[in-house]
């Protein structure tokens, strides 16, 4: 049996003066130094025997004070032993990030008690045979990933003959054969000699963190409101606010099943340094797989990365962290309020944009525009609308495309990792406003068509030689960013009792112009359409007809 971690003194390495952010589940997260107005690069697990606290509803008002003194007083509290630390009930919980200064309190209401979710054991998943030693090393990328947070995905299933309890049994056993081929996801992140970044598999690790759950008192119908925001699906993903950069002593997979009223929630949180959306769903796919009862996998994971780059990076993740870390603290501290909705784009309506769209096709030579870059020239105008912007100002648009058929050579679908590449194109609002559509579905193609192997090539060798993580919210202003795909066959993931009611993706990695498309669960060529936004500007784009093309 592995020794168990050992963790340093929390108050060797905090700064006197300091900004702190408790989390529900897993204490303290960031330590801040407003002194030098940089984050420490430092993140702690919450174990026993390191400081943890929660803080409760009715405390936050009365008690912002004295957690002022106790941030601000050298930090006795922290640098005594848990035993002395304050006493903080742990009714409800929040996340609070504080200013030394008192000059900002962010308030996370993700914890009220309102969903009723009683955790009712924990354990750990591992392959189902010994396979040994085996590593991975982290390539060109996936090493920007460590500085996001784990990948959150939610998928809602109605109720089925089979009890909550054959349920979990079946998910475990499938689960343990499934990881035989897609062992890396049992794994943890590691550095080898030279201080490169790799993933390390032995059959002494954990394995996947399981977690079992029940919420009796809501039903599917309550998690599936296309308004609901992902706040309330908190409860139900394990570990909201958590880097990537944490599965150096974490597992790079949590799942947490949930027994509801009538169905079953599963929420799974995947460490984005180790898979991107099309290994993401290859693997969900096999899980199902299994659970259905194939006895082995209809395509294997490709697992040798270094083909599609073997490039060795050695950096220091905590000298790029600090520079994310901060313009994320400082952006938070005043950040507006955001809303989340899933808008339901037809058949209908999807044939329509593209066909308004094509009405002028091309004229340099290049092809007639696809349903995505109809779609999403439409996002990006009618969201531009309703930020009402000046017409001077710049708009970014940014995409997460797959590199898999782009590389040199071209790397199978089946490519387990990372191989997505931020791309994107900015214009003056001025310019995507004042045209029609087709231009901003022109500006999409040509930039999409721009990202060949030899783009990418340099891309790749310039970030080598200067490697710099940043998190997609420093990458442009008024920006949209499209994540996911309808191509994924989300709504194709039946793990014996149906194909699910509903697919979203997290908390985890949104931002003011986060955008995820997934194939809409009435089938054919219907997409929804899961948008982030300023409350204001949700406001005003729910009240644009124009947008769903309504009559």
């Amino acid at each position: 049996m592995p020794a168990p971690e050992t963790h340093a003194p929390i108050h060797d390495s905090v700064p006197e003066v300091c900004a702190i952010a408790l989390t529900p589940d897993r204490g303290l997260r960031h330590c801040f130094d407003t002194t030098r107005r940089q984050d420490t690069g430092r993140y702690f697990d919450a174990d026993p025997g390191v400081v943890h606290h929660r803080v409760d509803t009715q405390a936050c008002s009365k008690g912002l004070l004295k957690l002022h003194n106790m941030i601000t007083s050298p930090l006795k509290w922290l640098a005594s032993s848990t035993d002395s630390a304050p006493n903080i009930p742990t009714s409800s919980y929040h996340r609070i990030l504080y200013s030394s200064k008192m000059a900002s309190q962010v308030v996370d209401h993700s914890k009220e008690e309102t969903m009723k979710v009683k955790i009712t054991s924990k354990s750990h998943v591992k392959p189902n045979k010994k396979l040994g030693r085996r590593e991975c090393q982290l390539i060109t990328f996936d090493l920007p990933y460590l500085a996001f947070y784990y990948n959150q995905k939610f998928l809602l299933y109605k109720g089925s003959n089979d009890s909550f309890a054959n349920m979990v049994g079946k998910l475990k056993d499938s689960l343990r054969v499934v990881l035989e081929d897609f062992y890396l996801l049992a794994a943890k992140i590691g550095k080898d000699e030279e201080g490169v970044f790799r993933i390390e598999y032995d059959d002494n690790m954990e394995g996947v963190e399981l977690v079992e759950a029940i919420a009796e008192g809501i039903s599917v119908d309550d998690l599936t409101a296309e308004d609901g925001s992902t706040t309330t699906l908190k409860d139900f993903i394990p570990w909201n606010g958590v880097l990537n950069l944490e599965g150096l002593h974490r597992p790079l997979l949590a799942v947490q099943l949930t027994k509801l009223k009538d169905g079953l929630a599963m929420g799974c949180a995947f460490n984005h340094a180790i898979l991107d959306g099309t290994s993401t769903w290859h693997f969900m796919s096999s899980w199902a797989e299994i659970c259905k009862g194939s006895h082995s996998i209809s395509i294997p994971p490709f697992l040798e990365r270094t083909k599609a780059r073997n490039t060795r990076v050695k950096f220091d993740i905590s000298l790029s962290t600090d520079r994310q870390s901060t313009s994320h603290c400082d952006a938070k501290s005043a950040a507006p309020e955001l809303r989340e909705k899933v808008f339901k784009f037809s058949e209908t309506a999807i044939d329509r944009i593209k066909s308004i769209v094509n009405t002028n096709p091309p004229l340099d030579g290049l092809k007639s525009y696809s349903t995505f870059q109809s779609l999403t020239a439409h996002i990006w105008r009618h969201v531009s609308r309703a930020r009402e912007l000046k017409a001077e100002e710049s708009t970014v648009f940014i995409i997460f495309a797959d590199c898999r058929k782009r590389v040199e050579p071209p790397m199978p679908d089946s490519y387990f990792g990372n191989l997505i590449k931020a791309i994107f194109t900015a214009v003056t609002v001025g310019q995507l406003l004042g045209n029609p559509l087709e231009f901003g579905a022109s500006v999409i193609q040509k930039t999409i068509e721009a990202h060949n192997a030899k783009a990418i090539e340099e891309r790749a060798k310039e970030w080598e030689s200067a490697p710099k993580v940043r998190h997609s919210k420093d990458i442009g202003v008024n920006c949209i960013a499209i994540g996911s795909s309808p191509r994924f066959r989300v709504y194709e993931v039946d793990f014996g009792w149906g194909k699910p009611e509903s697919v979203r993706s997290g908390s985890n990695n949104r931002f003011d112009g986060m955008v995820y498309l997934y194939p809409g669960k009435s089938g054919g060529r219907s997409i929804d359409v899961d948008i982030t936004l300023e409350a204001g500007a949700m406001e005003r784009l729910k009240k644009d007809k124009d947008f769903l093309l309504e009559p």
